[in-house]
């Protein structure tokens, strides 16, 4: 293995915060069941409190309406569902709109059945295709329930940004519910619930910098909620029941305030993309970058080099000491294709490989990638004619 290593895998998961870390440690020392009225109960929910404030504080929602779970898959599997409630009154949806480029969890469809998934296209940049979209919602039939609309505001392997107010309109012009996956974009571009026209958004502790095992819901309004999934207790107001996970739930706590600051400081620059998108075009001129005309993270490159395999590029980074993912990191470590470039139509067995910064990525990983990334293209090149004369 290299001896000097670079992580530039943040969108996979982002190092845990010292303050995230802090705030767990402190947690941990409190013995009380945050459901408990004595003192050591109302402590304990002293800081659960606490830490959904500064969750509902980064998008600028009510605490009120931030409901913690295990994680984002647990949250979309929740949210994804033909089942709602307004106070005790069912409320029916009867179909899902998806979009093609969505994460797995998405994808899945949580509680509707696979006939009951409509999948709407992306475009070659990854952007949604807006009148597919308006097509579907005005065929949609209400007389069988209303339609759900779920779509990432940030895709995990570009980083596109998908228009999520202009999406958010349509839906609410057909009289639909609207989902959004905000587990990239959080904390690394502005979010607004009340501006953004999304009813509920899915939000993931690790994504910035807290610890593992715990998300949020976010809805614009506790008057329409999906049946709970995790059924018990009265704990998270009836939505989500079981304990909470106290020390986890504050140390996303201590990562939300520290991105929302951070994102006031105006912490992510596009310095670092460029420098990187730079340096690849130099290295391999017949790289392709993905999304590279629109609105992206700043944070993320998605790319692909001809005539070599992502899964075989990556492990020789690995080698060379660079942390990066062949595509969303969260198949059971699989690596190969990408579905989101199958989406985007550059065909199903295409696969690219994703570098994901932070604001404290040193110019020196940069520079370490990109003295890899020479290595590999160079070896690369230096196999080309004899494969030829081989032909």
């Amino acid at each position: 293995m290299a001896p000097k290593r670079a992580y530039l895998d943040y969108n996979a998961s982002a190092p845990l915060l010292a303050v995230a870390r802090d705030a767990v440690v402190d947690a941990l020392a409190q013995t009380g069941n945050p459901s408990s009225v004595h003192s050591e109960g109302r402590a304990s929910k002293a800081i659960l409190e606490s830490a959904r404030r500064e969750v509902a504080a980064l998008v600028n929602a009510k605490p009120d309406h931030v409901f913690f779970t295990s994680g984002a898959t647990e949250a979309a599997s929740t949210l994804l569902t033909p089942h709602y409630v307004m106070g005790r009154a069912p409320v029916r949806l009867s179909r899902l709109y998806v979009s093609a480029s969505e994460h797995p969890c998405m994808l899945a469809g949580g509680q509707f059945a696979a006939e009951q998934i409509e999948t709407v296209s992306v475009d070659s940049n990854g952007l949604l295709d807006l009148g597919q979209l308006r097509a579907f919602l005005a065929a949609h039939d209400k007389s069988e329930g209303l339609p759900l609309v779920a779509v990432q505001a940030a895709n995990n392997e570009t980083g596109v940004l998908q228009p999520i107010g202009e999406i958010g309109r349509i839906v609410k012009e057909f009289g639909g519910f609207f989902v959004v996956d905000a587990v990239q974009a959080a904390g690394r571009t502005p979010l607004d619930i009340t501006t953004s026209s999304a009813d509920y958004l899915i939000l993931s502790s690790h994504k910035i910098g807290g610890p593992k095992g715990v998300g949020a819901i976010i809805a614009v309004s506790d008057l329409v909620m999906p049946k709970a999934l995790v059924r018990g207790g009265g704990q998270e107001k009836g939505h989500r029941a079981g304990t909470e996970a106290l020390p986890i739930i504050s140390g996303f706590g201590a990562a939300a305030r520290f991105a929302r600051e951070a994102l006031l400081g105006g912490g992510w620059g596009l310095g670092n993309r460029q420098l990187i998108e730079d340096g690849i075009r130099f290295i391999a001129s017949d790289a392709v970058i993905y999304g590279d005309t629109v609105d992206r993270l700043a944070n993320t490159t998605f790319f692909s080099l001809a005539d070599m395999k992502a899964e075989t590029v990556q492990i020789a980074f690995d080698l060379a000491g660079i942390a990066l993912s062949a595509g969303s990191a969260c198949s059971s470590g699989k690596v190969g294709p990408s579905h989101v470039l199958a989406a985007m139509g550059f065909g199903d067995g295409t696969g690219g490989l994703r570098v994901s910064t932070s604001p404290e990525t040193t110019q020196d990983e940069i520079a370490l990638f990109l003295d890899a990334l020479a290595k590999i293209v160079a070896r690369r090149d230096r196999t080309k004619p004899a494969a030829a004369d081989a032909a």
